[in-house]
């Protein structure tokens, strides 16, 4: 289904901006982590003639160091950066390094969750040797607060929302002296930590970066944004971008038709990853000025779309849906096409980041 007025929103005068050059270091840093592997790009033939374009391929984020989802990048790059800065040295080469700097630390990583973050924060915890713990809202799928425990994390499921337990996750820091919270969204004095999220991502892009020629176009998954702040800063100056959100969580909609922050209710979806009200703070001024568009798309038009990224080859979960069904949805609206330059040679490249359910 094509979303109507409310659900879309474009640029009215998209221009080229200049990117950032992807950090060779960190790229070097995930290349050294046990499972480190380049994740594929598919292409869909079928899906490109659909939508009246050259050529659509899909980063397939369904396996990415041994987790379903792209979040241990950040997570583990953050981490890093965390362990560094209390050790006062600088930021590890390896994740050999890490480990060594991380040995009988009494560190505690706290974070909440209503996706893949807390279950890779609780992930890199574990090799690592140090405590993690979680809060979980209770709208997320069952199976989350099961897998992140299985990580080793203590994990508390409440019956609120994301924010939330973003709340309470930051209140038990203060509780804790060797306490830290880990966390993907930034608010006002709290943006060293997803600072460092986001450049950790810049490894995903680093391995586009490898294409032939940059895509046209780059369709991205929102939720708190750091993800997209990541795409919008790391891509090539010719790329626009495209924001997907669920439509019971479109914070970064809201907030670019309003010109400003908005926080919003948020409802029960299948985007789970994608569930958020606030847009991160540090990410807000680089999605303003640079995402080109951005669409919303309901529970059933993201779970059909995973059904098309699977009969391609791509094992998506609901956010990975959520994004080819974003594309599919711009590809049909006019000025979605008009604003992101999309014709029949443009290249697009869909952002499938997580895996099946």
């Amino acid at each position: 289904m094509t979303p109507d007025h409310q659900h879309w929103w474009a640029r009215p005068d998209p221009a080229a901006l200049p990117g950032t050059t992807v950090p060779s270091q960190i790229s070097a840093f995930h290349r050294s982590m046990p499972d480190y592997d380049v994740t594929p790009l598919v292409e869909m033939p079928a899906v490109a003639r659909s939508a009246r374009v050259g050529k659509v391929l899909v980063k397939d984020e369904s396996q990415r160091l041994g987790l379903p989802a792209f979040k241990m990048l950040g997570a583990s790059w953050a981490i890093a950066r965390l362990v560094a800065r209390q050790a006062g040295v600088p930021a590890p080469s390896t994740f050999a390094e890490l480990k060594e700097l991380a040995a009988g630390s009494p560190l505690q990583l706290l974070a909440a969750t209503a996706g893949n973050h807390g279950r890779a924060v609780a992930r890199v915890a574990g090799l690592l040797g140090v405590e993690a713990k979680v809060w979980i809202p209770a709208a997320s799928p069952a199976e989350l607060a099961d897998a992140v425990a299985g990580e080793g994390a203590e994990v508390t499921v409440i019956d609120d929302d994301y924010d939330e337990a973003l709340r309470l996750a930051a209140k038990a820091v203060e509780l804790h002296p060797s306490a830290a919270l880990l966390q993907d969204t930034a608010w006002d004095g709290y943006e060293d930590v997803p600072g460092w999220v986001v450049e950790g991502y810049s490894t995903l892009f680093a391995e586009l970066s490898e294409l032939t020629e940059p895509a046209d176009v780059l369709v991205v998954p929102a939720g708190v944004g750091s993800l997209l702040q990541a795409a919008v800063a790391y891509r090539a100056p010719s790329t626009t971008a495209l924001a997907v959100e669920s439509a019971s969580a479109a914070c970064l909609l809201a907030s670019l038709r309003a010109g400003q922050p908005r926080r919003i209710s948020t409802g029960t979806t299948v985007m789970a990853g994608l569930n958020a009200g606030t847009v991160s703070t540090i990410a807000w001024p680089v999605l303003r000025d640079g995402v080109t568009a951005a669409v919303a798309v309901d529970d059933a038009a993201a779970l059909a779309a995973a059904r098309v990224l699977d009969g391609g080859g791509v094992p998506a979960g609901p956010c990975g849906g959520g994004s080819m069904a974003g594309f599919l949805a711009a590809a049909e609206l006019p000025e979605l096409r008009a604003a992101l330059r999309l014709d029949e040679s443009s290249t697009v490249v869909v952002l499938s980041t997580d895996g099946r359910t």
